[in-house]
């Protein structure tokens, strides 16, 4: 059935205010909720906060009291979404619970982006992205274990894999390394758009969860690890963002954004299976149609264009939220050596200069230790070895893709080395712990 966002029939923005008992809804209940409801959850509250930011940049730059008014009036409806949205978080859910939920949003949102990209270098540069949540996943996962007995399967149900990826030491980069090519936005597609600025903002509100959460354990270690993990996500909001045509004006990113929003939750309604949160996601992309309209109408006025050229005539899938464990694998067996190159290009550990940029951050931001090796070394004093969910054929490759995936260079003191880790997994099975 074709969905054209623009010409449907969205709720007047006069009746979208809502009082406190209605946007603070029940939270769902973390023992019976699907891991899916969780991560679309996950990823509109971040939607949501990009777009409520955006307007807040747009505000500032706009001359019409009228067109302010207007703009004004949108954020603070997408500020209660937002609200709405991550108040669906139940009181009872521990900060490293939702840190797994969050790390596998970022790994099924990017593994289903990139594979439904038409643009081949920003497939590319998700894929690469990819490797490296799928490693804070495997991280998070030896701290849930040890700081509150939490398996992963608990949060990811067994739908996304827990082993090593590109080992978080090697994720920090000079910044310059991280730019990647942007795309030409009178060439690049809807589809492209809108994955881009999808994948954005759920890693931007990754960031902002672990700067407002990451220090509340007594761990010394597990604070070390939240620091270090939410650095990267820094490096990846500028990575993705860098992708995005700076030519583009700012009333056709707000277009953008708007559109991205009707795309997103007109997916949430079109998957969701709990059905009272599926309720709050139709009343969503009945708002946003709304904004979109708005966001239409004002680009039409400073642009003197059809939006249509922007965002097309047909509605844009960001992401079914589906396990993507082969396509992980395949990505993960070919690519845990990659590694960033200037001018936006990609190349592999093996062909990396010795005064590769990146060496110089990675060798003092190690130069104590990495926290995220620590986590292994803590697990085997723990549980003899670390915590891995994946299927046999998987498991027996971790200790190629852990070589696979090191450098000689800036490698730090307290890293896990091949061996140290089968020795580990030999004394794990040979003793008697379940």
């Amino acid at each position: 059935m074709s969905f054209n966002a623009l010409k449907e029939k969205g709720m007047p923005l006069e009746k979208q205010m809502r009082n406190w008992h209605e946007i603070v809804s029940n939270p769902y209940n973390k023992t019976k909720v699907d891991c899916y409801t969780r991560t679309r959850q996950i990823l509109m509250n971040g939607i949501e906060v990009e777009a409520w930011g955006f307007k807040h940049q747009l505000m500032r730059y706009l001359p019409d009291m009228e067109d302010k008014n207007l703009i004004t009036k949108i954020g603070r409806i997408e500020n209660t979404q937002q609200m709405t949205a991550n108040w669906l978080d139940p009181a009872d859910q521990s900060v490293l619970e939702t840190t797994l939920a969050y790390e596998q949003v970022a790994v099924d949102l990017t593994a289903w982006l990139a594979q439904n990209e038409p643009d081949k270098y920003v497939k590319e540069t998700f894929d690469f992205g990819l490797l490296e949540d799928f490693d804070h996943l495997y991280r998070y996962s030896q701290f849930a274990y040890m700081t509150e007995g939490i398996q992963p399967s608990d949060i990811v149900q067994g739908q996304t894999d827990v082993i090593v990826g590109r080992p978080t030491q090697f994720h920090h980069n000079c910044n310059s390394l991280r730019l990647r090519k942007h795309y030409d936005k009178n060439v690049a597609t809807p589809q492209t758009k809108v994955n881009i600025l999808t994948v954005l903002s759920g890693e931007q509100q990754t960031h902002n969860f672990y700067a407002e959460h990451g220090f509340m354990y007594g761990d010394h270690v597990l604070r070390e690890t939240y620091a270090e993990i939410k650095d990267v996500e820094e490096e990846h909001v500028s990575m993705y963002e860098s992708l995005i045509d700076p030519a583009e004006s700012m009333f056709e990113k707000f277009l953008i954004h708007e559109f991205t929003e009707v795309c997103n939750y007109y997916t949430c309604v079109e998957d969701e299976t709990d059905a009272d949160i599926k309720k709050i996601w139709e009343m969503f992309l009945e708002m946003e149609l709304e904004h979109l309209k708005i966001a239409a109408e004002i680009f039409k006025k400073y642009e003197k264009r059809d939006p249509e050229e922007v965002i097309g005539s047909e509605i844009i899938i960001p992401c079914r939220f589906l396990s993507q464990k082969k396509y992980v694998q395949k990505v993960l067996e070919k690519e845990v050596d990659k590694r960033l190159a200037p001018n936006g290009e990609f190349t592999t550990v093996d062909e990396l200069p010795d005064d590769w940029a990146s060496y110089d951050i990675q060798e003092k931001v190690s130069e104590v230790s990495a926290p995220s090796e620590n986590c292994i070394k803590l697990m085997e004093i723990y549980n003899k070895r670390d915590i891995v969910e994946a299927s046999d054929d998987l498991k027996s490759k971790q200790l190629k893709l852990l070589e696979k995936g090191l450098q000689e260079i800036a490698v730090a003191e307290n890293t896990v080395m091949p061996d140290y880790l089968e020795c580990m997994i030999d004394e794990y099975e040979n003793s008697d712990i379940d």
